[in-house]
């Protein structure tokens, strides 16, 4: 994802919680599995893996539990884990282990047991760097603007009146799956975010607060909440902060950090995941992707955030900003199916030259819609606001709207609220490659859903 960053708990052995720091090995591994078949959970007794608000938001949309949501089965991680390596993170809606080690002999051993599917290398490297924090300012500009600087952002899909009906995003809650969240709990002008715990799926001894600044920057644009300095887009809702990209690297293994991420974030209860993080070349150019990969199956992370609606979670995820150099095309997971991918324009609704274009391989219209991306208003690590270029800004900002949105229309499903934020867009006649359905009209959203519940 650094290519693309345009910057001027019971449940834990069920999700990954194996995740330990192994700074000796220097190999990664995502070993696919056959089955669940040794499981020792049922389908009819999912409180033992799912929280109890994850439970209740497939049931208010009518969503069967299935296998899918079976963890991966501990007696085949126990298997792996006895050939000597390192167990990192698990994924269960993929069906996968990711392990780390020094010896491809063991991967070898591995790749032989009767329940393994196939093993990949996934990383090929050193430990992370150490980090230092940022000195701070935190005195942010006043204006006479209950928005601050950001009401243009806001005010294009008309989601200010949304919360001026009173629907701010109360009750809603967003995972925010990204780099790093530098200095979040030291920027006086953000100490007042729902902030309902953090998650570091690439260290987890690592300080969140202290790596990348990308994720605080996307958390500003929804859940800042400081009048006449800077509101967000949801300033009501309760967050996550998970932690999936690697700064100091690009390899597939972050795509097994993000599916470990999402799926922990099914597992709380979150309703919507907002990833500014997009992927299709890496340090090992073997494993680079090409245009007709982009088909929402063949990337690890476009797999899972597939799923995510039928778990009843809504993604929004960033365009790329490969649109101005040679891919141009969207990133996954910006090709995955029944997510809303966001591309980039400036605050007059022109294109943002490095917004990245549809559609997917398989024909399928993106981005689906486009937010303010070019002179997006952020919060700075310094505590004081800033301007930043990227479609990293134009998914958040939209994810908040969304996030409002949905509190406005509890009874709709996820799908339900992806459909309707892509009719409601300006192109929504004549959707295209460039501006997908176009820039939405939350507002008219709300009015048509509201409209059609009383008849």
């Amino acid at each position: 994802m650094k290519k693309f960053i345009l910057l001027i708990l019971t449940l834990t052995v069920c999700l990954g919680g194996f995740a330990q720091f192994t700074p000796g090995d220097t190999l990664k591994y995502r070993i696919s599995l056959k089955d669940k078949a040794a499981t020792d959970y049922s389908l009819q007794k999912p409180e033992k893996y799912l929280s109890k608000k994850s439970i209740e938001r497939r049931k208010k949309q009518g969503l069967k539990i299935d296998s899918t949501d079976l963890p991966v089965c501990k007696k085949y991680v126990d298997a792996i884990r006895r050939k000597g390596v390192h167990i990192l993170v698990t994924g269960k809606w993929e069906n996968f282990v990711t392990v780390s080690c020094n010896d491809s002999v063991l991967i070898d051993e591995i790749a032989r047991l009767p329940f393994v599917r196939s093993a990949e290398r996934v990383w090929k490297g050193n430990m992370e760097k150490a980090t230092r924090r940022d000195s701070l300012i935190n005195k942010p500009l006043r204006t006479d603007s209950l928005y601050g600087p950001a009401c243009t952002q806001i005010e294009m899909s008309k989601a200010n009146l949304l919360h001026d009906a009173g629907f701010k995003g109360k009750g809603m809650m967003i995972a925010v799956i990204d780099a790093g969240f530098h200095n979040v709990d030291k920027i006086e002008a953000m100490k007042n975010i729902d902030i309902q715990g953090v998650r570091d799926f690439v260290n987890p001894e690592a300080d969140i607060y202290a790596e990348s600044s990308h994720g605080m920057s996307v958390l500003s644009c929804m859940a800042m909440n400081q009048p006449n300095v800077m509101i967000g887009t949801a300033p009501e809702a309760s967050y996550w902060l998970l932690r999936s990209e690697d700064e100091y690297s690009e390899n597939l293994v972050e795509q097994d950090y993000w599916a470990a991420a999402i799926e922990f974030a099914d597992s709380v209860g979150v309703d919507l995941v907002n990833t500014s993080l997009g992927y299709y070349s890496f340090d090992d150019p073997t494993k680079n992707y090409r245009y007709r990969d982009l088909n929402g199956h063949y990337a690890l992370m476009s797999r899972e955030a597939s799923h995510a609606a039928d778990k009843g979670m809504v993604v929004v995820c960033s365009a790329g900003n490969s649109g101005a150099g040679s891919w141009k095309k969207i990133t996954p997971p910006g090709d995955a199916e029944n997510v809303i991918t966001v591309g980039a324009i400036n605050k007059r609704g022109e294109l943002a030259p490095f917004s990245s274009v549809g559609n997917t391989a398989d024909g399928r219209v993106k981005p689906d819609v486009v937010a303010v991306g070019l002179g997006s208003d952020v919060m700075g690590t310094n505590g004081n606001l800033s301007r930043a270029n990227g479609t990293s800004f134009s998914s958040p900002i939209m994810c908040g709207m969304v996030a409002c949105l949905w509190q406005a229309c509890p009874k709709l499903t996820a799908k339900e609220i992806i459909e309707l934020v892509r009719r409601s867009g300006d192109r929504a006649g004549f959707p295209d490659n460039i501006y997908g359905y176009g820039i939405p009209d939350l507002w008219k959203a709300y009015l048509d859903s509201s409209s059609k519940e009383k008849k």
